[in-house]
Formats: C-alpha cells, sequence, structure tokens
C-alpha cells in the first residue's frame, strides 16, 4: 500500500510518524507534497519519505491519499488533483474539519470517488490515538478495512456518523491539551508542596496513564471506579468535594461546550 499526504501539517506527521513506528509501511512509500516547500521537503528528507513536485504526483504515485490541507483550501485542492483522482480511482481520506462527505464529492464533481472522512486525535504519533470513521457510498468494504487497518495500527477507532464529528473533536482531538492542562496544574500543585517539578509531572502523567488504563479494562464505569478510591472519611473524598466546589465537571463541561461550537462555526 503506497500512501500519499497532501498537507503536511502538526496532524499529518503525527499519522506519518505513528504509521512509521507502527513499522508496516516503508517510508520510501509514503508520498507528500505541502504548499509549503521547505516545511514538506526537510521533512521527507528527515523521514526519508518521497517529496512530491505538487499533488498530482501524490495522486499519481498513491494508492490512498490522505487531504490534510487547511479546510479553505478543501475546493482549490480538490479542482486540481480531480482529473487525477477520476483516473487513477484513488482513495481520498479526508482529514479536514468541518468540511463534509457531501462537500467533498461537491467539489470533486462526482459521487462515484471513494472518500474516508476521518477525525484522529495527536496521540497516533505514539500508537495511542483514537480515529472516528465515515465514509461515502462508494467506499468499497475492502477499500475500508484497508483504511481501517492503518489507522488502528496507530490507535484505537471508532465509527460515527458526521453529525457527531463535532463532538468527537472535543472529546479526543482538542482533549489532550485539556489532560495536559490537568497533568501540569497537578505538578504545580506538587511543586507547591516542595516536589521538584520534574518529578511532579512524572508522578502525575503516570497516575493519569495509569487510571485512563483501568477505565479502558475495567467493567465498572468511571464513578464506580471513584467511589472504590474514595474511603470514608478519608483524604479523597476531601479532595474531591473541594474540586467540585470551584465547579470543577462544570469547567470540564463547558470547555466541551466551548470547542464544539467553535468547531461547528
Amino acid at each position: 500500500m503506497r500512501i500519499g499526504f497532501i498537507g503536511v501539517g502538526n496532524m499529518a506527521k503525527a499519522i506519518i510518524e505513528g504509521i512509521l513506528v507502527a513499522g508496516k509501511i516503508p517510508s520510501q512509500d509514503i508520498y507528500i507534497h505541502s504548499a509549503h516547500t521547505n516545511n514538506y521537503e526537510n521533512y521527507a528528507e528527515e523521514k526519508k519519505l518521497v517529496a512530491c513536485v505538487d499533488n498530482n504526483e501524490v495522486v499519481q504515485k498513491s494508492d490512498m491519499v490522505f487531504l490534510a490541507v487547511k479546510p479553505l483550501a478543501a475546493g482549490k485542492v480538490l479542482e486540481e488533483i480531480k482529473d487525477s483522482v477520476l483516473k487513477k480511482k484513488v482513495i481520498l481520506v479526508s482529514m479536514l474539519s468541518g468540511v463534509s462527505i457531501e462537500d467533498l464529492e461537491n467539489f470533486i464533481g462526482s459521487d462515484q470517488v471513494e472518500f474516508l472522512r476521518i477525525m484522529p486525535n495527536v496521540n497516533v504519533a505514539i500508537n495511542q490515538g483514537i480515529t472516528a470513521l465515515v465514509s461515502n457510498r462508494s467506499l468499497t468494504d475492502e477499500h475500508y478495512q484497508q483504511a481501517q487497518s492503518i489507522l488502528r495500527d496507530i490507535g484505537q477507532t471508532i465509527d460515527l456518523k458526521e453529525s457527531d464529528f463535532s463532538t468527537f473533536v472535543a472529546l479526543a482531538g482538542s482533549s489532550p491539551a485539556f489532560v495536559y492542562f490537568y497533568i501540569d496544574s497537578m505538578a504545580k500543585a506538587g511543586v507547591k508542596y516542595g516536589l521538584k517539578k520534574d518529578d511532579a509531572v512524572k508522578i502525575a502523567a503516570q497516575a493519569v496513564l495509569g487510571s485512563a488504563a483501568n477505565v479502558l479494562q475495567s467493567s465498572k464505569s468511571p464513578q464506580d471506579l471513584v467511589d472504590d478510591v474514595c474511603s470514608p472519611g478519608g483524604t479523597t473524598i476531601a479532595g474531591l468535594l473541594a474540586m467540585e466546589e470551584t465547579g470543577f465537571m462544570r469547567a470540564v463541561v463547558k470547555g466541551i461546550d466551548a470547542t464544539i461550537a467553535k468547531d461547528q462555526e
């Protein structure tokens, strides 16, 4: 499987690096092009990828092409590669936030092109991501399975309706920043009580990592796991109640609300 990337921003790089870590697709089978010449040429040299002279070359040399440009550039890029796509019958995987499958089909002028719309998060770079998937009617089951297999090498996948993609952006796409902020806040509290910052970050990050793994492996709900940690009259319940007094849950929900609203905007 030869894979192309049109656009080489942070998320495209995260996917590429996750694919390289997984080791199933060699770097010489990854073709890239971007509007920013220095960025993509230097990155191709660094990762031993193939730098293409234009977007059409990416399509012509690839079996599957990831569209990773800015959403506002979608129409221009699809118009540019339309003839190559229709001739080659390449699979197009769109990572464009806010651009629906119907939009993509309208841009390229055909509903016969095989489109898969995805929404990954940055943790795909270390094979610990999660990616939402939805396809158009033209994507064959075989090609869907091929794409899903690549994405499962770099994390988990979940099938979602397009109408749920904005919620996914908040819960998975933007939330790593929220979690980093939480870890840093915990670490700062550790520093307040005398720990070195590096030690405090390590402790907090490992606690979050282990807790997340426990949620995924346990048959209990997150709230049940909370209750398990809270001994009557103990330290944990005191901390939880203090966090709730300052609106911890409300702050989290408000953050998700704002993220969804911005994505839909």
